[in-house]
């Protein structure tokens, strides 16, 4: 089963990334408007979408994907399913895919899946995401965190076989506060990618 109801729009954001990773307060900061999302990782089983119809656009915040504790293997590989396909259905349409990241955890967690053999989330969608032509940028949130900045956002990019230092990547890798409204480095990305697709009318959306 694949997600129902999405509003017919032709160009959209999506937001994708592992449980608590902070995306619900990211959409917020981005749209302006609350969603009401569950305590527990996995409650969020199908998108949020926050659309404006004049503009055809919206903001899609997919649900979270990895390990959520209390929820099946099952269900987690079927979530992380559904996500996929929704982007291959509609990446067309998809001027960018935000890969929310936790960037106190995320080395950690990207080595620890290495060492065990598997690909790890993280990299997997966002090769997944170059793959189907839909420009990633991974949003590194929860920044005021992090000591050591500049070797943290260039060790993320060794992983995901970007060439350090990340301050050539700044339409790719933005450093986030989500929490503290602070999210100027991602709406420049954006900005970046709406010119590239042509889309002025949407900048209004990234101020």
């Amino acid at each position: 089963m694949t997600f129902e109801g999405r509003p017919d729009r032709d160009a959209e954001v999506v937001l994708v990334g592992r449980s608590n990773v902070g995306k619900s307060t990211l959409m917020r900061e981005l749209t302006g408007h609350d969603f009401t999302t569950g305590k527990k990782p996995g409650v969020t089983r199908s998108p949020n979408h926050f659309d404006w119809a004049p503009q055809s656009f919206m903001f899609t915040d997919l649900p979270g994907f990895g390990f959520m504790s209390g929820v099946e293997e099952d269900a987690r590989e079927a979530i992380k399913t559904d996500v996929v396909r929704y982007i291959e259905d509609n990446a067309d349409s998809i001027i960018a895919g935000v890969l929310v990241v936790d960037g106190k955890a995320v080395i950690d967690i990207i080595d620890r899946h290495s060492a065990e053999g598997d690909i790890p989330h993280d990299v997997e969608m966002f090769g997944f995401l170059q793959d189907v032509d839909v420009a990633p940028v991974v949003a590194v949130n929860k920044m005021d965190k992090v000591d050591d900045r500049d070797e943290r956002l260039n060790e993320l990019c060794e992983r995901l076989g970007l060439y350090p230092p990340w301050q050539q990547w700044d339409d790719t890798i933005a450093p986030i506060t989500a929490k503290k409204g602070s999210i100027e480095p991602l709406q420049a990305a954006l900005r970046t990618h709406f010119r590239e697709a042509k889309r002025d009318d949407l900048l209004q959306f990234v101020k």
